[in-house]
């Protein structure tokens, strides 16, 4: 009897420790969500300041990327095709103040660069 009345004790406790649902309530502040589609909109609109280094056909594209990866490490660079030329473009400034800083500074070793606000599908 006693064994059987621990039983019963032990199914009841278990059941009921078991029967407790676990509902999690989040509240987020509502300028959470305001911020975060702010933040989303400032990244699909974003365009960059770039500096125009050369253009050529593609050899002498390369030719100027690896010269400017060499004169300028801290720089991204790519190369840009626009029909019939690649241009080779380095940097990516979101203002225009630090473009116009490193533009000074690449046009003593590129004196035909160029610094562009290039169209969203150059970035």
């Amino acid at each position: 009897m006693k064994i059987l009345s621990t039983m019963v004790l032990f199914a009841c406790f278990t059941h009921f420790s078991y029967s407790q649902g676990a509902k999690v309530n989040i509240q987020q502040d509502q300028k959470i969500d305001q911020l975060l589609e702010i933040y989303k909109s400032s990244l699909s609109n974003n365009e960059y300041y770039r500096i125009q280094v050369g253009f050529g056909d593609y050899a002498k594209a390369q030719r100027i990327k690896a010269n400017v990866e060499e004169d300028f490490p801290d720089l991204p660079s790519k190369i840009d095709f626009d029909s019939p030329t690649y241009r080779v473009r380095v940097g990516r400034f979101t203002s225009k103040l630090d473009a116009e800083r490193k533009f000074n500074e690449v046009r003593i070793k590129y004196p035909d660069a160029m610094l562009l606000k290039p169209k969203k599908s150059t970035n």
